[in-house]
């Protein structure tokens, strides 16, 4: 017996009432940036610059004491989390400090360090240093700079490539969604003020090939209905090929939701905020596909037999449906 997560055929009108989903995601969108410009992105140190401290110990973490004994220090500014775990015993206690360079200075010292070690073993002698990373304020702006250039370039690389395959409207129906995509990762991120790092720059670059595997599918049915149902209306055609990939997608994500939900709960907090983004990138990239890059293909139109010049009609001609 097998499991069908979704029918053999399915008929649901994806496009029928586009303007709904379609006007969600372009809220979403505006509201993502109204909080990016408002809140700003929790960065990490690696685009902040200064050193990250990673503890362990026996005893449970004092947050106000660990603080206290590092700033008398004259460090500057001290952030000290305790990370939490199902995966961690009771005498496993775990705590991540973060002290920022300050004006424009390389991170600490290894004396400083030391110190910073003495002192909060003055709190809990138990208490062991896991990992020190640290990054000066020179890396961190290049780090900052190539991070934008690599979403850049991905988003460019992707309308090339679907410009090729494809036609223009698939191009810029793609590069649409995986827009997106990224603008509401990064506006969640700033919302919840979770920790913006290298590693969430990896999960946006991986979000932006998930996201584009699942359109170029849709895209490529939808391309060979087109010219198989010449006197079907556009719309139908857009919804016959929806429904046909359904199954695909559907057990796609879940499958991949399945897989990312084990990382999150037994991966620790090291890769949480990675896993978290994907975990986000899977659903709204999802989403995008059906809601955002069908619907901008629907509007700007396309031809139905891509071995003829229609001339000024090759791209219009069926945008209104007909």
């Amino acid at each position: 017996m097998r499991l069908k997560l979704v029918p053999d055929e399915t008929s649901v009108n994806f496009l029928g009432s586009w303007k709904i989903p379609f006007g969600i995601s372009m809220a979403l969108v505006v509201l993502s940036i109204v909080a990016f410009l408002s809140m700003g992105l929790n960065f990490g140190i690696d685009f902040r610059g200064g050193t990250s401290i990673r503890t362990e110990a026996t005893q449970p973490v004092d947050i106000g004491a660990y603080r206290g004994a590092v700033a008398a220090l004259g460090v500057g500014d001290v952030a000290v989390s305790e990370v939490f775990d199902p995966t961690y015993g009771p005498d496993r206690n775990v705590a991540m400090l973060r002290i920022q360079a300050q004006d424009d200075g390389e991170s600490i010292t290894p004396a400083m360090l030391a110190e910073v070690e003495t002192a909060l073993r003055g709190v809990d002698p138990t208490l062991q240093f896991t990992s020190v990373e640290s990054v000066g304020p020179k890396v961190s702006g290049e780090l900052v700079q190539s991070a934008i250039l690599a979403v850049v370039a991905a988003l460019a690389a992707v309308l090339f490539y679907i410009w090729l395959r494809f036609e223009w409207q698939f191009a810029l129906g793609a590069v649409a969604a995986l827009v997106h995509d990224i603008v509401l990762t990064i506006g969640l991120f700033s919302v919840l003020q979770i920790r913006f790092d290298l590693a969430i720059i990896a999960a946006l670059l991986t979000i932006v090939g998930y996201s584009l595997n699942d359109t170029v599918v849709v895209f490529d049915r939808m391309r060979e209905n087109l010219i198989k149902y010449k006197k079907r209306s556009i719309i139908d055609v857009m919804n016959l090929s929806l429904n046909e990939t359904l199954s695909r997608t559907v057990i796609t994500s879940l499958t991949t939701l399945l897989a990312l939900g084990a990382l999150f709960v037994l991966g620790g907090d090291v890769i949480r905020g990675f896993v978290f983004a994907m975990i986000w990138g899977v659903v709204v990239g999802t989403w995008s596909s059906v809601f955002v890059a069908a619907v901008v293909v629907k509007r700007l139109g396309v031809k139905r037999d891509w071995s003829k010049n229609d001339g000024d009609k090759s791209g219009t001609q069926f945008a209104t449906g007909e």
